[in-house]
């Protein structure tokens, strides 16, 4: 299995070589150069199988060369061993036909685990077997920064940066940050939206000068490994609600695209997938840009729901050009367009072959807070507000009655305890997992949104490369 670059100008990479680099050397994000698919008996044949052994299932044909099925296998066993449930994502009914993913059993209470424990032990496996000092730089609307310094802290041959907006992540968030005073790990609160701290980082992996110094990669969900390794929940609750002889609908709460284009890959697997629902907050680039063909850049409005006010969606890159023809040069030009004017329209191919698996949904905060309520109401759940975005989107939006709605919960209600308080009036408490949060030290560095600031601060901390 190779991977090539949605720009079409990168040479192509095997799983090990595109883990390692992250972000394409021509600016664009790696992909497989085909897509492996299961058959029906094969999708069956997982209904018993442990949340282990559908991962190897469902990664192995990614891997290639780089691992063995027993080597996957080992990694998928530690990764998933720090969860507190034993089904890993189980699923919770909420009435007749709505279904909840509960994403969030992993260390640090939030869906980016299931990628980000797996990751980090990728890199540990394949720095191995090299003489290079990885310096991972990263941005984190909230628990991408938390979920990767847990799974990278104290690892041999790296270092992370991560970059978050400052004041606009909630205090469980930075803390699970701030906290971890391991030597390789370094927190940036940049003055500045998630977006600024986005563009920052791909700016560093694009600017030759400092790429060169340096061995980057990334932990976002640009990084190839972590979106393949969430493919795997999709087939994990679909093949438990009847697939592949029933089909079955996602709502996925979302701003980067990273989470709902893992299900599409499981579309492009084979699994039976009636609708993937995109839910966004009023942070709307998405719906627009499903809705209407409308994929402009508008000013981030900050809300109860930080990890989802973006308005540059990474991922949605992936899926502009796998649906318009695979084509690189034509899709490197289109971004190249955005990137300038902050404003592109979508291809008729590229609207038309959406069409057919997405919708949309646009939550403000006012239905996202009564659906955090009906969900306390009638379902006897308290539920974060992101996870709310998505189950208002999935109860908005008009599908055959007989198909089952799984809406993905991404995050534990005690990282957002204000926000669940005040629409249920209970105040969510943190696991004993997450142990004195709010007793330890914080550490981090505060910037300006500055390339040359950031940079500086990096350089003078990071292991330049060998060689």
């Amino acid at each position: 299995m190779q991977y090539i670059s949605t720009r079409g100008r990168a040479g192509a990479l095997d799983f090990e070589g595109a883990t390692l680099a992250g972000l394409a050397s021509d600016g664009g994000l790696y992909l497989p150069e085909h897509w492996p698919t299961f058959t029906a008996d094969e999708f069956a044949a997982m209904r018993g199988l442990s949340y282990v052994e559908t991962a190897v299932r469902v990664i192995l044909p990614f891997v290639g060369e780089s691992l063995s099925e027993d080597e996957l296998r080992d990694l998928c066993t530690q990764a998933y061993g720090r969860f507190a449930h034993a089904a890993v994502t189980p699923l919770l009914q909420l009435d007749h036909r709505h279904w909840f993913l509960e994403l969030f059993h992993g260390p640090t209470l939030a869906f980016k685990d299931v990628a980000l424990q797996l990751l980090g032990l990728l890199f540990e496996k394949f720095l191995a077997r090299r003489d290079t000092h990885l310096t991972i730089v990263g941005a984190t609307s909230g628990d991408t920064g938390s979920a990767a310094i847990d799974a990278v802290a104290g690892r041999a041959k790296i270092d992370i940066f991560m970059l978050h907006p400052a004041g606009r992540v909630s205090d469980v968030q930075r803390r699970q940050m701030t906290t971890v005073l391991a030597p390789n790990v370094y927190n940036i609160a940049i003055e500045g939206s998630f977006d600024d701290a986005q563009a920052l980082v791909k700016r560093m992996f694009n600017d030759a000068d400092f790429a060169s110094r340096f061995d980057l990669s990334a932990v976002n969900s640009i990084n190839w490994a972590r979106l393949v390794s969430q493919v795997v929940y999709y087939v994990y609750a679909a093949v438990r609600l009847g697939a592949p002889d029933r089909k079955v609908a996602f709502a996925v709460p979302t701003g980067n695209f990273g989470d709902v284009f893992a299900g599409y890959v499981a579309a492009r697997m084979g699994l039976p997938i009636e609708r993937l629902i995109v839910a966004t907050n009023v942070n709307d680039i998405l719906h627009r840009a499903l809705r209407e063909g409308d994929y402009s850049q508008g000013t981030v409005i900050p809300t109860a729901t930080p990890s989802m006010d973006i308005q540059v969606s990474s991922n949605f890159e992936r899926l502009l050009f796998d649906l318009g023809g695979r084509d690189g040069i034509a899709l490197g030009e289109q971004m190249k367009g955005f990137e300038a004017t902050k404003a592109m329209r979508l291809t008729n191919a590229q609207r038309d072959g959406a069409a057919k698996l997405f919708t949309s949904a646009r939550i403000d905060g006012d239905a996202m807070s009564r659906t955090m309520r009906w969900a306390y109401d009638a379902a006897g759940q308290v539920i974060d507000p992101h996870s709310a975005v998505g189950l208002a989107a999935a109860h908005q939006v008009e599908l055959d009655p007989s198909v089952p709605v799984v809406t993905l919960a991404t995050a534990h209600p005690a990282k957002f305890r204000d926000a669940v308080e005040r629409a249920t009036g209970t105040r969510p408490t943190l696991p004993s997992r997450a142990g004195d949060l709010f007793g330890r030290e914080e550490r981090y560095a505060t910037l300006p949104a500055t390339f040359e600031a950031v940079t500086s601060y990096v350089a003078e901390r990071a292991v330049a490369r060998r060689g």
